[in-house]
Order: C-alpha cells, then structure tokens, then sequence
C-alpha cells in the first residue's frame, strides 16, 4: 500500500502552466517511488533512513525576489536558486514531513538554457526536492548516484526522458 500523502500546494507567484494536479501528480510519483526502493531495500544509504507510512509536504511557487530572500536566510547565499527543502524528518507517527519551494524564473531561465520544457524541468525539480525531503542527498558520490537513479527512475515512470543525459 503506498505511503499516504498531505501535499499543500502554495502559489507566490502566478504558474497556470503548473496547476495542482499535476504538481500532485509529480508529488505522488517521487513518494511511491521513494516507498518502492525502500521496499527494495533502497541500496546501502538507503537502508539506513527511517521509514515512513506517509509523507506531509508542502510545496510552494516562488518569486525570484522571494526565492533569493530564502536562500540567503536559509543557506548563506545571495541569489535565487532553482529549488530549496527543508526536511523535518519522520515524526513518532511515521509521517516524514518537508517544504520544497521552486522558483519559477529560475526554473523557466533553466529549461529555455538547457532546451527542455519547462513541465519536464519542473517535474524533475518537483521530484528532486521531495527526494530530499524524504531523506535523500548528493554530498557525495554514492548519494548523487543513488539519488539521481531513483530520479531517472520515477521522472521515466512519469514518460520524462532522463534529464542527467547529456
């Protein structure tokens, strides 16, 4: 049975090309994805985060101005950046909680540089902070590797071509 899931979706900024449903949609796909690699024992990293029976997120579409203000309280950096999560964890309960804003001019400047749709850079970008904020990282190579994997594999679930492809 999948894992349950609470998605708040919050607009800063006007995104009628990103309506709930499919951000939902997106959301779901990284949770059940998540939960099937765990089942499958979710490699060496994997096996050593918590487990959880659901997943409250919150998602929100940002300004440039509010993306930059974000990142420079949150991280020390003083620019707007395409994604950011905050993870809190799996509470008593089994529920991993986590935010994760998108900044849309940045995702919009992105996929016009990297010649992909803006729907497929969002999605990847939408799967790719709730890995994170389901305890997933790419400090080192062996987490990069076993991240994006699981991206490639959930975004190919999804009909999205591998965005890591050069």
């Amino acid at each position: 049975m999948p894992p349950a899931l609470s998605l708040a979706v919050q607009y800063g900024a006007p995104a009628p090309e990103l309506p709930r449903w499919r951000l939902r949609r997106w959301v779901r796909h990284a949770v059940d994805g998540v939960a099937r690699a765990r089942l499958r024992g979710g490699g060496k990293r994997g096996a050593r985060r918590p487990g959880f029976g659901a997943a409250a997120l919150t998602l929100r579409l940002v300004d440039a101005q509010e993306g930059q203000e974000l990142n420079r309280a949150y991280r020390g950096r003083d620019y707007a950046t395409n994604v950011l999560t905050f993870e809190y964890g799996v509470d008593p309960s089994g529920t991993a909680g986590g935010d994760i804003v998108l900044c849309l001019p940045v995702l919009r400047r992105e996929a016009e540089e990297q010649q992909k749709t803006l729907l497929d850079h969002a999605a990847h970008l939408a799967v790719h902070g709730v890995l994170h904020a389901l305890g997933y990282d790419h400090i080192e190579a062996g987490q990069a590797r076993e991240m994006e994997s699981l991206e490639i594999d959930i975004l190919g679930k999804l009909g999205i071509a591998d965005p890591y492809r050069a």
